[in-house]
């Protein structure tokens, strides 16, 4: 025999397990473990893959907008897109911002292998300051502009540092954990707009970030539809998009065409031009600039937020300003009027901007008069526009002319109308679509865009803030999984002290009022008298015209206090649960009013 032949025999023999007689079978205690083991490690590998599956978390700006910010996590890494904040609105008493609720990613903070930041406005970048603390060193990646709006911000709290890594979006590629990620511009109405691309081994995503086609873009450059159509040629399984604009039709109005309007309203306006718009609108305001150069007027700039990002952009050389054009605030008086432009913050009507100010006659170096017309070069925010009616009938009051975007094209929005959405989506060619910000209606109307150009509507998933999609089996699906997504508000210096119970009480003081009882309770059960009793009233009646009102109130809390310590011992926390209870009761009754009332009882 082949000596080759009896070592392969051999090794098969020697290898091969003899076989069980068919009597002798496993001992029960035995099977049950090897059952336990087997289940065991189906269970972990379950576990492992569930946690590799791609994850894309809605963590604000789904439901409203303000406070952007998406969570996209793979097995062991996460990033975070955008990080903003809203502004409160009316019934959010004392409150100075809201943030997004980010606990989810606190708890995992070591998965964060950066944050991007899509652009410079505050419902983007605004909740760095606050939150960032939380999240430790992580790297926040961005463009040049936004990255130094940013460092200038942070400047108002000295104790906070934030790694900011200035990012080329033409050139630079990011390698952060599972993603490698590249970006393309954009315009919007603020410059170094990108949206982000991130490649995922489940696949690439597109986030927009806020966008607009503008072909003829007034002082930026145009969107680089070249990169954008390179990247919907390859295979694209999502796409986030924005939807503030989803409901209007046709393309958003280009921002030179506002120039326009603005060069037409200066020949008609001979005294002095006071133009109100957003601080960050840099286009609009190099156009203003531009106008002014045209018509020989002097510029100048009023508010804290219109000459900080005007130094920014000057710095940087966003501006192309002409020689001597630029005058301080108190060196108007000095020149015609005819010779004069002020570029004012507070278009939103706020009470203490520039504007504000100049509407109630309390500006320190500009007051209105006959003769002034004032541009508002923007458009009310939603939940605004009671505030902005308000501005406009001071500035009447004033003597001034008014111009709006309603009479004159004075301004208009960075954000994508129906078409600039549908040729984006054209272009990146996403296999499924994920709305975003915008309310359910806005980011509906952008759903029902995509199944017009052919996305599935299966294919188009309604996310709401904490919720997460999961790509899970080739198939990306809305989970029941959710992360915490109630609101963080700031109140002052307090972040996250204030909730929603906190909230709702001074709805009902601003509502209702407040009663405070100062009752003197006897340890010796000896009868309480008018006297015993003490009651304030703030925001609920006058007192010194309430009377027979007070003096009900007292006699019940008199009664109520006899009743109980003739019953029983003395019990203060009871008397107080009747006094707030019963008082309570008998106050609607008298006045069909539910002020707060608050008793304190005095043991003596």
């Amino acid at each position: 025999m082949n000596i080759k032949k009896q070592f392969t025999r051999r090794t098969i023999q020697t290898n091969k397990r003899p076989a069980r007689p068919p009597h002798q079978t496993l001992p029960e205690r035995e099977r049950r473990l090897i059952a336990k083991l087997k289940t065991h490690k189906t269970m972990q590998k379950k576990k492992t893959t569930d946690h590799k599956n791609l994850k894309i978390i809605a963590v604000g700006g789904f439901e409203k907008i303000g406070k952007n910010c998406i969570g996209v996590e793979y097995d062991q890494d996460i990033i975070l897109i955008d990080l903003g904040f809203a502004f409160p609105s009316r019934d959010m008493l004392g409150i100075d911002y809201v943030l997004p609720d980010i606990s989810y990613f606190v708890k995992n903070k070591k998965k964060i292998r950066g944050i991007i930041i899509s652009h410079g406005h505050l419902d983007h970048t605004g909740g760095i300051p606050y939150l960032i603390p939380q999240l430790g060193s992580v790297p926040i990646f961005t463009a040049r502009l936004t990255s130094e709006m940013i460092k200038k911000r942070l400047e108002e709290f000295p104790n906070i540092t934030a790694n900011i890594k200035t990012i080329d979006p033409l050139k630079d590629k990011l390698r952060l954990g599972n993603f490698n990620i590249e970006f393309f511009r954009v315009n919007h109405s603020i410059p170094d707009a990108i949206s982000i691309v991130v490649h995922s081994p489940e696949g690439t995503i597109v986030y927009t970030g806020d966008f607009k086609f503008d072909f003829t873009p007034a002082t930026d450059k145009r969107a680089n539809f070249q990169k954008i159509a390179e990247i919907g040629k390859k295979e694209v399984l999502l796409m986030l998009s924005e939807s503030t604009n989803a409901h209007k039709q046709g393309f958003t109005i280009s921002e030179k065409e506002i120039g326009e309007s603005l060069d037409i309203a200066f020949t008609k306006c001979p005294g002095r031009i006071i133009i109100g718009t957003f601080s960050s609108l840099l286009s609009r305001i190099q156009q203003i600039i531009n106008s002014a150069k045209k018509h020989g007027r002097k510029v100048s700039f009023a508010g804290y937020s219109m000459l900080q990002n005007f130094e920014i952009a000057s710095r940087l050389k966003y501006y192309d300003l002409p020689r001597n054009i630029l005058i301080a605030p108190h060196e108007i008086k000095n020149f015609p009027d005819d010779k004069i432009v002020v570029i004012a913050a507070g278009s939103q009507g706020q009470e203490n901007s520039a504007i504000g100010r100049m509407s109630t006659g309390n500006h320190r170096f500009i007051k209105l008069k006959k003769g002034d017309t004032v541009i508002l070069s923007s458009r009310p925010i939603p939940g605004n526009e009671k505030s902005v009616f308000n501005l406009i009938d001071n500035l009447i009051r004033q003597g001034a002319n008014i111009i709006h975007d309603e009479n004159m094209d004075v301004h208009t929005s960075g954000h994508g109308s129906a078409g600039d959405l549908k040729l984006m989506m054209t272009l990146i060619n996403p296999k499924y679509l994920i709305p975003n910000h915008g309310s359910l209606y806005a980011r509906y109307s952008h759903a029902k865009l995509g199944q017009d150009i052919g996305i599935p509507e299966q294919n188009t998933i309604l996310l709401d803030n904490g919720q997460i999609a999961e790509f899970s089996n080739n198939q990306l699906i809305s989970t029941k999984k959710k992360i915490p997504s109630g609101q963080v508000f700031v109140d002052g210096l307090g972040i996250g002290d204030i909730g929603n119970v906190v909230i709702r009480d001074r709805q009902h003081l601003a509502g209702d009022g407040i009663i405070v009882i100062i009752a003197q309770i006897k340890t010796d059960n000896t009868p309480a008298e008018d006297k015993d009793i003490d009651i304030i009233s703030r925001g609920f009646v006058y007192m010194k015209e309430a009377d027979p009102l007070i003096n009900k109130i007292r006699q019940n809390i008199v009664e109520i206090i006899n009743l109980k310590a003739e019953n029983t011992q003395v019990d203060l926390n009871q008397i107080r649960n009747d006094l707030r209870d019963k008082i309570g009761e008998f106050v609607f009754q008298q006045t069909e009013r539910r002020p707060m009332i608050i008793p304190v009882t005095i043991e003596v």
